[in-house]
This record gives structure tokens, sequence and C-alpha cells, in this order.
């Protein structure tokens, strides 16, 4: 009697940190991947404030990505915590995606980022993004440059905003992970709690909409979550915090035009991730230089125990 225990394919999973600049696409590749919005996405640098996990399960395999702050330099208490939770997320991974932005090229973020994986004895792949925007012939001498710097265990272009190659790299990755169990049940597709996605809805729409009138000094703080009694209808409280008080001026909006702008806009993304009807209301509050208030930071979320 012959064993087919060698044909029997092993289940795989692990964990990839998703790296890179400000704004080359990972939170894009993050929600294509998974296949829903779970990470907000802006063309404002450092949109992703706290590593977000999303979890994609195969039938043989489990792959936990997370989706780390852009790695710049930091500016205040809050800029510290977003590069400290990106370098942290390189540690205990199975892989490292590195990812660039095709059109902006090599930059001195860049050199930063590979400075900080020179020590790293995780596999990292090269993560070429945005090839839909630029020639082909410009790529080739744009990995020799990448290559030059760092010995990549793959490099894989693609374009995560039109799904170019996506599955290559999935399947790739795939190759490189351990044996191992299913840590999320296989319709879980992130481990933050829909408070936080929530609030992220809430704040992408703030800075969508705001464009450069309100930078990065807002946070949006969940007030509750509950159910209508007797109703299929989910009431969301929230409060959009600002820094100063013209920002608030801009949040709200001619006789109140911009609040009811975001609240329609987040009011439409929330009813599809809870799968219900929503009453959305916020409030927009002024606290002064929160950013560089440790124990604000914690209040709104910012644990720093990575």
């Amino acid at each position: 009697m012959t064993s087919n225990s060698n044909t029997e394919q092993k289940f795989k999973s692990g964990f990839i940190s998703i790296i890179g600049r400000p704004n080359v696409g990972k939170s894009t590749f993050l929600n294509r991947v998974i296949g829903q919005k779970i990470a907000i996405m802006s063309d404002k640098p450092q949109t992703t404030r706290n590593k977000v996990q999303g979890v994609l399960t195969g039938n043989d395999s489990q792959m936990i990505f997370i989706d780390t702050p852009g790695i710049h330099k930091p500016k205040h208490k809050l800029g510290d915590f977003m590069v400290k939770s990106a370098i942290n997320a390189l540690r205990e991974v199975d892989v490292i995606l590195f990812m660039v932005n095709a059109v902006e090229g090599f930059g001195r973020g860049d050199e930063f980022i590979i400075e900080k994986l020179q020590d790293v004895k995780t596999p990292v792949f090269l993560v070429v993004n945005k090839i839909d925007e630029v020639h082909p012939d410009e790529l080739l001498p744009l990995i020799d440059k990448y290559k030059e710097k760092l010995n990549f265990q793959a490099i894989v272009p693609i374009s995560a905003l039109e799904g170019n190659n996506v599955d290559t790299l999935l399947t790739t990755i795939k190759k490189q992970l351990p044996e191992g169990p299913q840590y999320y049940p296989a319709d879980q597709v992130t481990d933050h709690p829909e408070r936080f996605i929530i609030s992220e809805l809430i704040r992408e729409k703030v800075l969508h909409l705001t464009r450069e009138e309100v930078p990065h000094s807002i946070a949006v703080v969940i007030d509750s979550i509950k159910k209508k009694e007797g109703k299929e209808i989910v009431e969301v409280m929230a409060t959009i915090i600002v820094e100063r008080s013209s920002q608030k001026g801009i949040v709200i909006g001619k006789q109140g035009s911009m609040m009811k702008e975001i609240g329609q806009r987040a009011r439409k993304d929330i009813e599809l991730l809870l799968g219900s009807k929503v009453y959305l209301e916020l409030w927009v509050k002024v606290q002064k230089d929160w950013r560089n208030k440790m124990s604000v930071l914690k209040d709104y979320g910012f644990n720093d125990d990575y």
C-alpha cells in the first residue's frame, strides 16, 4: 500500500509587511488583495497611521498583510509613532514587500528604508507599483538602480490600481511562506475592530474633500455605535478632531455643506462595511496641538506598545 502523503498539499501561512515611502500605493494594494476597503486611500502622504492587518485566506494558505505608515522624517510625536510603527513591522514577519513608485523613481526616502533593511534577515521583495503609468522601457533601469542597493529575494512589477501582476506577486509570496496554522477564521478580512475602520472611513472623506486646507491634523473618534431598537439601522456617533478653529470652519463648511457631504460619503462606505442601514451623526471639536500630546494620542488609539 502506497502513501499519498507526499502529494497532499500542506497549509501555508505567514505575515507579510508592506513597507515603503509615503504614497507609493500600499493601501491600494492591500484593498485590492483583500477585495474590499479596509485601509483608507488618499493621494496625501502619510495617510495610514496605524498598522492595518488584512487577511487573505485561500484553500491552502493564509496571508496576513501588515500595511504600515509611509516611512518619512517625523515632524511631531505622531510622526515619531508612525515611523516607529512601520519599522517595528519588519520584525517577526515572514516576507517584507518593499513597495516603490515607478513614476517617482528612486528617492532619498528609499535610501533611508534600504538602510533599515540591510540588517534584516527576512526575505525582501521589491514591488514596483504603478507600472501602468510608465513606459516599459523605463522599468529596467529603475529596477537596476534598486538592485545595486540591496539583494532582493524577488522583484515583481505591479499595478495595484489596475490589478496587473498582483496574482503573480501573491503566488511568489505563497512559495516563500512556511507551513503553518490558519490564524484567523476564513471569512475574517482584518484584525481591526469595526470601530477603527469606521473612524478611518470618515477620516478618508475629510482628507478627500478638504484637500490642502485641512492637512493631517485631524483625527476621528467614534463616540458610540448601537443598533436602533426594533429597527434594522445602526446609529454611529463620531467626533472629528481638528487643531485650529479655522479648520473647524472648513470641515463644517458654508451652512454645514461640507459636513453634510462628508457624512453622506462616509455613510455609504460604512453601510457597505456593516451590511446594514446606517444613521451617522458627526460633530467637530478643536483640540490644539493634539499630535504632540502623548496622553491625547493614546486616547485617540495611537498606542506606543508595539
